[in-house]
């Protein structure tokens, strides 16, 4: 996880999306080209040529002439069926009949709107029913309910207010001209609510917006610290591998929030930026020192360890078996004593010192397995002198039994050596025999023994004198009627009389 300039390495937030806004009202149509006419009247609209679609028209200069779709380039004139097919689309007849509680058209095809019981003129669509005059300036009320009606419906499912504000002022332009037909007054009565409304969502929305940079900011910090606590671990107990991609999983959820749309304030922005651009620097830092040192402590085990194969691979030919045995053994407690190399340099150092060792050692092995072939014919000897002691067994002359182990032990030593694997088991089994002539004689010297003997007598006489003084004990309570007491004395007579049994037993083995 190498650190790159920060033009190059931060994470850059896009641009918020635009929102969706409501369809744009149509602009209000052109009048149709006709043929130059002779001046009429201000208020009059000029009249169409014969098959043309009527053009509606007001007073001026209070209200501009009202007149259907046309191109808004100039074009030669066209034919009636031509002019029909560019005839704007009028309101449907429940439009209308809406249309009628609110305006009325005369018989000139002039058009007025009645707001709060007072009539305003709204145009003349002139040469046309009175119906179509209503139709055309209803559908323009049509348009704007529309335009309403949108409103109100994205304030309710929490769209965002974006440029609504912007609609209502335009929709209230229409009504303030009066230049359609309809409940201008319901109208504009819920163009105030909306205005309630929008500025109650801008509320609702500003609040949402606080909290929810709130929130972001708390989880971009709570990446920082993060970052920064995997930074400040011991490099020397650091678990690199895992911390490493630990440090690779934040920068990954930081980018995620730079690109979840919600901007943080510049000098926060800057501020947890630099605190985790200095994190990683600061863990990229530590992990190419700790790599550094290790790779100089990989080199001086490795230099330590390869002194020791040297040594190793010096010994392997040597047929001193003994001593040579023993510095192996040295060499193996400097070897786990001395540092550890890399894990595959370590391995590898092993299997070389390894090898030498087998060598010395498999061809001690081979050296010994041809010394205990020709030792075969001894361990016959002192198997049959093994045969010969074990019949001394049990002791029950000791003269005897010591001479005869005496000879037993001479021809032992003529025998000579034994191979290795009965080694151990010849010498204990021989070992066994001796063990019992001792303690034979032990025995017997004990039971000589005058000290022994006058130590044994002593506790005879006043074992005697015990019971001698208990016997007249027993005699005296019962002179006095006292049973019980001399029950009591009967069992402790009783107790001496086998002490005395005993003793006498064993000063009869003394003697």
């Amino acid at each position: 996880m190498t650190e790159r300039p920060e033009s190059d390495d931060r994470p850059q937030t896009p641009e918020a999306a635009p929102v969706p806004t409501p369809p744009a009202k149509p602009a209000k149509p052109a009048a149709p080209a006709t043929p130059a006419k002779p001046a009429t009247p201000a208020n009059v609209a000029p009249q169409p040529p014969a098959g043309a679609v009527p053009a509606p028209s007001g007073p001026a200069p209070a209200a501009p002439v009202v007149a259907p779709a046309q191109p808004a380039q100039s074009a030669p004139a066209t034919s009636a069926p031509a002019q029909e097919a560019a005839k704007p689309a009028l309101a449907t007849p429940d439009s209308v009949a809406r249309a009628k509680q609110h305006g009325r058209a005369d018989e000139n095809g002039t058009v007025y709107v009645t707001v709060d019981g007072e009539e305003h003129e709204c145009g003349q669509f002139p040469n046309a029913t009175q119906d179509e005059a209503i139709a055309y300036f209803a559908r323009k009320f049509d348009d704007a309910e529309a335009q309403v009606d949108l409103l109100e419906q994205r304030l309710a499912a929490k769209a965002p207010t974006t440029d609504m504000r912007k609609t209502v002022a335009h929709v209230r332009e229409q009504v303030a001209a009066r230049g359609m037909v309809g409940d201008l007054a319901g109208l504009s009565a819920r163009l105030d609510a909306l205005d309630t409304a929008i500025g109650q969502a801008e509320t609702r929305e500003k609040e949402e917006q606080q909290k929810a940079k709130a929130e972001h900011l708390a989880q971009r910090t709570a990446i920082v610290e993060a970052a920064e606590k995997v930074a400040g671990q011991d490099p020397e107990k650091t678990q690199w591998k895992h911390s490493s991609e630990r440090m690779g999983e934040l920068f990954d959820q930081w980018k995620a929030h730079q690109r979840s749309g919600v901007r943080l304030s510049k000098s926060d922005e800057e501020s947890l930026w630099k605190r985790f651009r200095k994190a990683r620097t600061t863990f990229d830092r530590h992990r190419k020192a700790f790599f550094s040192k290790l790779d100089e402590t990989n080199a001086k085990a490795k230099r330590a360890k390869e002194a020791l194969i040297a040594e190793a691979e010096s010994l392997s030919n040597s047929t001193d078996w003994g001593p040579t045995a023993s510095k192996y053994r040295d060499l193996m407690d400097r070897w786990k004593a001395s540092p550890r190399a890399s894990r595959k340099d370590d391995d590898a150092l092993w299997s070389r010192f390894r090898a030498a060792q087998d060598v010395f050692f498999d061809a001690r092995k081979a050296a010994n397995e041809q010394i205990d072939q020709e030792f075969e014919a001894n361990l016959v000897v002192k198997e049959q002198l093994l045969a010969e002691a074990k019949k001394i067994l049990p002791v029950k002359n000791l003269d005897r039994a010591k001479k005869e182990l005496a000879t037993i032990q001479t021809r032992w030593e003529e025998a000579g050596k034994v191979p290795r694997a009965h080694m151990r088991r010849v010498e204990n089994e021989l070992r066994s025999v001796e063990d019992a002539v001792k303690k034979a004689e032990d025995d017997q010297w004990r039971r000589s023994d005058p000290e022994t003997k006058a130590r044994s007598n002593s506790m005879l006489t006043q074992l005697e004198n015990k019971i001698a003084d208990q016997k007249a004990a027993i005699e005296a309570a019962r002179a006095s009627g006292n049973e019980k007491k001399a029950a009591n004395l009967e069992k402790d007579l009783a107790t001496s009389e086998q002490w005395l049994a005993t003793l006498q037993a064993s000063a009869s083995e003394l003697n």
